[in-house]
């Protein structure tokens, strides 16, 4: 799928830290590095059905120890290294990246990086109520929340917690009111476990001026049980919004978007689809991903990382981290979403891991 939006020029680069402009990253495919997706935890207070199952996930789970997670001064020295690459927006994720104590901290540091022009977080919002205001006045400018129903009890079970759904929406409109806006929901959708109720989330997001985003649900990781058959499908979400709400289509802001947008035509806001199943935008993918240890990936479906983590605590000076991130970057090739399918599957990290 092409963006509407143009390709970033190399003249429109981050300044190099001596003064001179430097190139934009570019992969194999000659898509540039211009967004940072940062997780800080693999720990969650959720278990949801598609990220991470009870089951797989439960008290004797082995999360990462604490001791092997990069420090906040270590994380903004990478961010500050991909910001001289070429990314303007980061975004801080885990697991629940609120489980992070101070996470605040993190948020500043990376906000005040020279280049950096967007810091977002995705949560769950069960902890967001307390954190909204003091998180915005760290910095942060953006926060998008899982929602995956209305229902208190089509929640509780794909939710799999004893957060109530009242704490979730509360933290939606602490985000809301302290102008963390717009604020954006994310909605897995699975078939014949919370379709039924998309309508009711449109409505909702509709009446609160809140952004909703439908993601297919996607074969992420090994232990999600993952069927082809579970996916509802974008083009059918749609269909079933645009029935009751007319939708026009809005072309894309810039060059890497991943969500195909769309306002409602009585101008009451905008909603958006993510369809990386049916409908893949491998060829605009601009994203990179930090996990908490330091490994970069460049793919969402990768099987393996780059160890940062080892060059950062081995001395290495901005120059060589530059060229370890800038050298990765240049041998991407990744296009699983469009390969999928075709007998190249291989094992890979979870979610929960390597942040959404």
């Amino acid at each position: 799928m092409s963006s509407d939006a143009s390709r970033p020029r190399a003249a429109e680069a981050p300044a190099s830290p001596a003064g001179e402009p430097a190139a934009p990253a570019l992969d194999r495919f000659d898509r540039p590095l211009c967004d940072l997706r940062v997780s800080v935890t693999d720990r969650c207070n959720f278990r949801c059905l598609y990220c991470m199952p009870r089951e797989l996930f439960g008290p004797d789970h082995a999360f990462l120890p604490r001791a092997e997670l990069l420090s906040y001064e270590e994380l903004g020295r990478l961010v500050r290294v991909f910001a001289e690459l070429g990314v303007t927006k980061v975004r801080l994720t885990g697991g629940e990246p609120l489980l992070r104590r101070d996470l605040e901290v993190l948020v500043d540091l990376v906000a005040s990086t020279p280049g950096i022009e967007d810091v977002a977080l995705t949560t769950n919002g069960s902890l967001l109520a307390k954190r909204a205001a003091s998180l915005r006045d760290a910095g942060l400018t953006r926060v998008t929340v899982s929602l995956d129903s209305l229902d208190p009890d089509v929640f509780q079970a794909t939710a799999d917690t004893k957060v109530p759904l009242s704490a979730v929406l509360e933290g939606i409109a602490a985000a809301r009111d302290a102008g963390l806006t717009p604020v954006k929901l994310n909605t897995v959708l699975q078939r014949g476990v919370n379709d039924e109720g998309l309508l009711e989330l449109v409505g909702f997001a509709r009446d609160n001026g809140y952004v909703l985003r439908f993601i297919e649900y996607m074969d992420v990781g090994e232990t999600n049980g993952w069927l082809l058959e579970e996916v509802v499908p974008a083009r059918e979400v749609v269909a079933r919004v645009d029935a009751v709400w007319p939708l026009e289509r809005v072309p894309a802001a810039r060059f890497g978007e991943v969500a195909a947008r769309h306002r409602f035509v009585d101008g009451q806001g905008e909603i958006g689809f993510v369809s990386s199943v049916t409908t893949p935008f491998c060829t605009d993918c601009t994203r990179a991903r930090l996990t908490a240890v330091g490994e970069l990936y460049t793919c969402l479906f990768a099987s393996s990382g780059t160890d940062l983590r080892a060059v950062l605590r081995g001395g290495a000076d901005d120059d060589a981290l530059r060229a370890a991130v800038g050298g990765r970057w240049a041998r991407r090739d990744d296009r699983y979403s469009q390969l999928r399918g075709r007998g190249e599957a291989t094992a890979r990290p979870e979610m929960s891991y390597l942040g959404g």
